[in-house]
């Protein structure tokens, strides 16, 4: 009897790394959806849509509003919801969070045939903050790189719905220095250039050249699994070129620095000493032209602060949304 039961477990392992090795080298992909879907499950995350005007958002939620202001968190260009996992990963799960696909990323839909300047992004994400009723007290808005952009201008246009506001290395800003990466990006939009544009890797080796100027850290990841990401990405292409001739315009490109003066919610700045993609002089100019701003700045930390600084700015994230709760309880009081 022990035999035959030790046989058959030796059998069950051997299937087991059998599919394991096949999905690992036939579809990479498959196990990255499993990672990320393992990732969401530990941190006690659901998966919710919301549909309004042809769009079907998705998006992550955990937390119910209560006392505490809600959190909505933006992701950056041709990322997703899940780029926050690593930072919810640390957050209290009383806290209601959510973190959206905005149109075109991740598991939100799109139509090609759009628009997608600021104006109409903007107005986008506010029909979707309105759908779900997140607007019925004020939030807090979140939002790095793109996202950032975003999250700036939605701030100065709606200012009665945010509690306050939190800018992580946001686009947007006439830097009193500018990087090679924004040099080329921009030539590349005035040229309608889909040559190897930094953010739309098409093959390994320029999403490892993407991990390199995005971040100071650098991740060892195996081929495989850089491979899984690239497939993920891959049907979005199209859409991800759109997207980016139409947010890197002179229409949209410095619009949260055409907008700063009218955002009047406490306003935190989050900024990598060592961003390599959007030069960390514009702190400065976010400082001047926000009132009360208030500017933290990472040492060893690249444009991807999500990874390569996490527990830092996740402190930080909930230190300002804690010390500003506070004051204003207190002003009421």
């Amino acid at each position: 009897m022990g035999c035959l039961l030790l046989e058959l477990l030796l059998t069950l392992t051997g299937i087991s790394l059998i599919i394991f090795f096949t999905i690992y080298f036939l579809w990479p992909s498959a196990l990255v959806r499993f990672a990320i879907w393992y990732g969401r499950k530990i941190n006690g995350l659901q998966v919710r849509y919301a549909e309004h005007n042809g769009y079907r958002f998705c998006y992550l939620t955990h937390g119910k509003p209560g006392l505490q202001p809600s959190i909505l968190m933006l992701h950056g260009l041709t990322l997703n919801k899940d780029m926050w996992l690593f930072t919810l990963m640390l957050f209290p799960k009383d806290i209601h969070v959510i973190a959206v696909d905005m149109p075109g990323h991740g598991d939100t839909t799109c139509l090609p045939g759009d628009s997608y300047t600021i104006v109409y992004q903007v107005e986008r994400l506010h029909q979707f903050v309105e759908c779900i009723g997140l607007n019925r007290k004020p939030f807090h808005l979140v939002g790095i790189s793109m996202g950032g952009l975003f999250a700036g201008v939605y701030a100065a246009n709606y200012p009665s719905e945010i509690f306050c506001l939190s800018l992580l290395c946001p686009v947007g800003i006439r830097s009193p220095r500018e990087t090679e990466v924004m040099k080329r990006l921009k030539k590349q939009c005035k040229n309608r250039s889909t040559d190897n544009i930094c953010f739309i890797p098409l093959n390994v080796e320029q999403g490892e050249a993407l991990l390199r100027h995005g971040l100071y850290n650098h991740i060892k990841l195996p081929k495989q699994v850089k491979k899984g990401i690239l497939d993920m990405r891959l049907p979005n292409n199209n859409f991800f070129y759109k997207y980016f001739f139409d947010m890197f315009n002179d229409e949209s490109l410095y619009s949260l620095q055409d907008n700063m003066s009218k955002i009047k919610a406490p306003t935190q700045i989050i900024w990598g000493e060592n961003d390599q993609v959007l030069d960390p002089s514009g702190a400065e100019v976010l400082a001047a032209g926000i009132p009360h701003a208030q500017v933290h700045m990472l040492e060893k930390c690249g444009h991807g602060i999500t990874l390569d600084s996490p527990k830092k700015s996740a402190a930080l994230l909930l230190d300002f949304h804690a010390s500003v709760s506070y004051v204003k309880n207190n002003k009421l009081a």
